[in-house]
Formats: structure tokens, C-alpha cells, sequence
């Protein structure tokens, strides 16, 4: 089973994206709003090497944003 966590703020259009893709492909997440919880950028880029929204995280593995997932479905990676 896949710890998938999402890193994102209220405002995101591409956060919801994400959300939206996963629940399409029944994936459980955990999302973390960075501004409720007061991270800076900074210690976004300090945990998963992005300054942007949404940083997903699968199996305490940094993927990177919205693309970076759509490319691992499109190659069947997101679901095995």
C-alpha cells in the first residue's frame, strides 16, 4: 500500500488536481496545508526539494508536483 501525502494550500488549483487524480484512481492520501501548519517555502524545499505547490510525497519518496504525477499514471507507476 502506497503513504501518499500531499503538501499543498487552500488556494491551489493544481492541489486539487492532484486530489482529484488520486481519488479517480482510489488512492487514500494525507494532505498537509503548509500555510495552516506555518511552513515557509523554505521548509517545503527543506523536506521535498520543491518550493511549489502541490509536493507529493509517496513512501517517503519526493515525486516532485501535478506533472511529475500525471507522468508516473501515464507510465502505470501510480497505481502498482
Amino acid at each position: 500500500m502506497k503513504v501518499i501525502k500531499i503538501y499543498s494550500t487552500s488556494w491551489c488549483g493544481p492541489c486539487k488536481n492532484v486530489k482529484r487524480l488520486l481519488e479517480e484512481r482510489g488512492l487514500s492520501y494525507d494532505e498537509i496545508d503548509i500555510e495552516e501548519i506555518g511552513w515557509s517555502r523554505d521548509d517545503l524545499y527543506d523536506l521535498t526539494g520543491g518550493r511549489t505547490v502541490p509536493q507529493i510525497v509517496i513512501n517517503e519518496k519526493p515525486v516532485g508536483g501535478y506533472d511529475d504525477l500525471l507522468k508516473l499514471d501515464r507510465e502505470g507507476k501510480l497505481t502498482v
